[in-house]
């Protein structure tokens, strides 16, 4: 992937805290220039611990959550405070830890607001995205900050997995049904969305994501490989542990402090 940074970090807690400091580091920076900060955020255990090394952060009151705007890239269709809903474990997790304003908290609709229906679902997100783009936006959806993408060892980044008919889709949101991951039933940020952050991340850990990320830093289609598809329009970052990041090429990493 050209124009991407690989940042390798020795373990899976120190992969943790090191993107907790970045991030706190980079919400500063975007508020600290007048901006409203727009941090887009991802399910998985590597997002779960960041966000509990984020509420347990001395340094985390350097930021004013209740100027942070959240979104998710992908949810599971499921009920309201499901466990395995991404928005019940950031709330747990994290965001019922900080000064957060409520409506500045963007959550994917569940099955009750959405009547069971998925479709509906997506195009109640894509509202509320083109609702919060502004002119400088240039299009139905904001410019994301930051965007997190956890990788799945089939290549998969939020719920666009290889092959799928969403990854062909132009709208801004989209529902997922028949997703080889369980739940079956997903809503979606689309490819196009994906590609409207000034910085996005891809984080991984693990042996079993190894060959995933090798393939997402090489030349191969999104549509083979999803993880291939989304850059950061200032900035794309691949940061690992060493297990995921083992089938790479040495001269494309650099390595962190113990």
């Amino acid at each position: 992937m050209a124009g991407a940074s690989v940042v390798v970090h020795r373990n899976p807690r120190v992969l943790a805290e090191s993107i907790c400091a970045r991030l706190i580091t980079r919400l500063v920076d975007v508020q600290s220039s007048g901006r409203v900060a727009r941090w887009v955020l991802t399910g998985g255990s590597i997002a779960d611990a960041v966000h509990r090394a984020v509420a347990a952060s001395p340094a985390r009151d350097a930021v004013d959550w209740a100027g942070v705007e959240f979104w998710w890239g992908d949810e599971r269709f499921l009920s309201a405070g499901h466990p395995d809903r991404n928005e019940t474990q950031a709330w747990a997790a994290l965001l019922e830890h900080l000064r957060v304003d409520p409506g500045r908290v963007h959550p994917m609709p569940d099955t009750d607001t959405a009547t069971d229906d998925p479709d509906r679902a997506a195009e109640s997100y894509a509202a509320e995205l083109a609702a919060a783009a502004t002119p400088e936006d240039h299009g139905d959806v904001p410019t994301f900050d930051v965007l997190m993408l956890g990788v799945g060892p089939d290549g998969h980044v939020a719920s666009l997995f290889p092959e799928r008919p969403a990854l062909y889709d132009e709208r801004a949101v989209t529902a997922v049904r028949g997703s080889p991951k369980p739940p079956p039933t997903r809503v979606t940020m689309t490819m196009g969305t994906l590609q409207r952050s000034r910085e996005v991340w891809f984080v991984a850990s693990g042996g079993d994501k190894a060959g995933a990320v090798r393939l997402g830093l090489s030349d191969a289609g999104a549509v083979q490989v999803p993880a291939a598809g989304p850059r950061g329009l200032q900035r794309t970052l691949w940061l690992l542990d060493s297990d995921a990041a083992a089938q790479i090429p040495t001269a494309l990493t650099r390595l962190s402090s113990p």
